[in-house]
Parts: structure tokens; C-alpha cells; sequence
């Protein structure tokens, strides 16, 4: 573990989240954005280090401490995100119960899943309260060409990583989807049938509603515009993402949700 800035702060926002809403930020990776995936619509910019490997980035006594700074009385929800995948961080599971402590606040983890493959992964990520799961492809050509993911990653693992971790996990499981463009016939059938595999307590459709930083952007963990050279990417159309939300829920009976229109 290397040691961090000392005016790194973990702990960030709260920010307004449209799916959670006031969500206090916990950054379980650290100043240098680390991920599994380099996914093209990246909120913070490309990815600085791309890989699979687990290790302690920062320890949650420093979360704790940097915790100390913030009102939680309005606070709905402590989200575990950041610079990069919180899988990642070796101790997810030690994090997750401190927070438990220090908060009495729930606990949600967004995460890519890509190690849910794992059974200590598993086991650790089963202390949230709350999980999102990304699942933005369904083929391994899609995850190539969306989510950029880091050498040795198998799409058929990452499934069946997420199904045996829908199938054990006892709190709140969500599947988050970024969609594009508009979906095909055949495109909507894949995933309706991934989504009747995977079983997921609810849907979250997204389209880019952040602009992706040009360059690796600390700042851009949160939702606020940043003073920062920006790409703006192309949005699907508020009318597009809620019919397809209406087809995916009367087609598989999960509720799906989407961002309103002012988000």
C-alpha cells in the first residue's frame, strides 16, 4: 500500500444521487483512479491503472477519520465508489463494517462485477446493505467495445459471477445499464434474457448525463460541473430511455427506473 497525500480526502459530497438520493461518497481506492474497466463514458477520465488485482489502498482508519468532518443527519446513504472499482480494495469487508458503526447509515457498493467470481469478493461485498451491479453488454464483443476491461477478463465469468451473487446476496440488488444509443429488437431480447438469468430486484437505466473528463480528474467523483476540459457525450432521448424502461419491466415484471428529466 502506498501512502496517501495527506489532503486526500475519502470521504466526499454528499452528492444528489437521482436513484439513492443524498448519497455521502466513500472513496476505497484512492487519488489514483484504479478500475477493472476503462469504460468509455467514464466520469473520471481514462482509467490510470487498469487491473484485476486486489490490494489495501486506503485503510479504513483513514476513512473514519476523514468521516469526522461531515454532518450525516441528512445524509440518505454512504456509497462506496470513487476513483475506480471498490472491489478492488482488499479491505471492502473491513470498510463495509465500520461504516456499519460509524454511520447507522445504509451501506450501497457500486460495482462493476467483475470479481464477483471470487467467493471472498462475494463474501465481503454481501456486508452492504445495498448493491449495484453494472451490466452495460450482453456479449463479450459489447464488453470489449463499452467497458474496455483489463486483460483476462471473461464474460462468461462476469455472469455467473453476478448470478451466484444475486442468488445469495440478502439486501437490496440492482442491475445498472448505460444505454448508448437506441437497442435493437435482437439487442433487447439478449438482455431480456440476461436479466431473467441474473434475477435482479430492480433495473437502473442510465445514459451519460456527466461530461468525461479529458484527463484523470479527482474532482469528478462527485456531480458538480468541475472548472476542467471536458468531452460532452451523446445522451439517448429522455422519450427513448422511458419506453424502454416501460418494454424491460412489462417484458421481464422487474421495475425499472430511469433519470428524470432535469438530471
Amino acid at each position: 500500500m502506498n501512502s496517501l497525500p495527506t489532503d486526500f480526502q475519502s470521504v466526499y459530497g454528499p452528492v444528489r444521487s437521482w436513484r439513492y438520493g443524498c448519497s455521502l461518497g466513500i472513496d476505497p481506492i484512492g487519488p489514483v483512479s484504479v478500475c477493472s474497466f476503462n469504460c468509455v463514458y467514464c466520469q473520471l477520465g481514462e482509467i490510470e491503472e487498469e487491473t484485476r488485482r486486489r490490494r489495501v489502498f486506503v485503510p479504513a482508519e483513514r476513512i473514519l477519520r476523514d468521516l469526522q468532518a461531515f454532518d450525516l443527519t441528512p445524509v440518505d446513504v454512504v456509497t462506496l465508489s470513487g476513483s475506480g472499482e471498490p472491489t478492488l480494495a482488499l479491505n471492502l469487508g473491513e470498510i463495509l463494517g465500520a461504516l456499519r458503526d460509524a454511520t447507522n447509515k445504509p451501506r450501497l457498493v457500486l460495482t462493476n462485477a467483475t470479481l464477483l467470481a471470487d467467493p471472498e469478493v462475494r463474501g465481503q461485498l454481501a456486508q452492504a446493505d445495498r448493491a449495484a451491479l453494472k451490466l452495460d453488454a450482453w456479449s463479450a464483443e459489447q464488453l470489449v467495445r463499452v467497458n474496455r476491461p483489463a486483460p483476462g477478463l471473461d464474460f462468461p465469468a462476469l455472469l455467473q459471477g453476478i448470478e451466484t451473487f444475486s442468488a445469495e446476496f440478502g439486501g437490496e440488488l440492482a442491475l445498472q445499464t448505460m444505454v448508448l444509443s437506441p437497442w435493437t429488437d435482437g439487442q433487447l431480447k439478449s438482455y431480456l434474457q440476461l436479466i431473467q438469468r441474473l434475477k435482479p430486484q430492480e433495473i437502473q437505466l442510465n445514459t451519460p448525463t456527466r461530461p468525461k473528463p479529458r484527463r484523470r480528474e479527482l474532482a469528478a467523483r462527485g456531480n458538480a460541473p468541475g472548472d476542467y476540459p471536458v468531452q460532452v457525450l451523446k445522451r439517448v432521448a429522455g422519450e427513448t430511455l422511458a419506453a424502454l424502461a416501460q418494454t424491460l419491466s412489462q417484458a421481464s415484471g422487474i421495475p425499472v427506473r430511469y433519470p428524470p428529466p432535469e438530471v
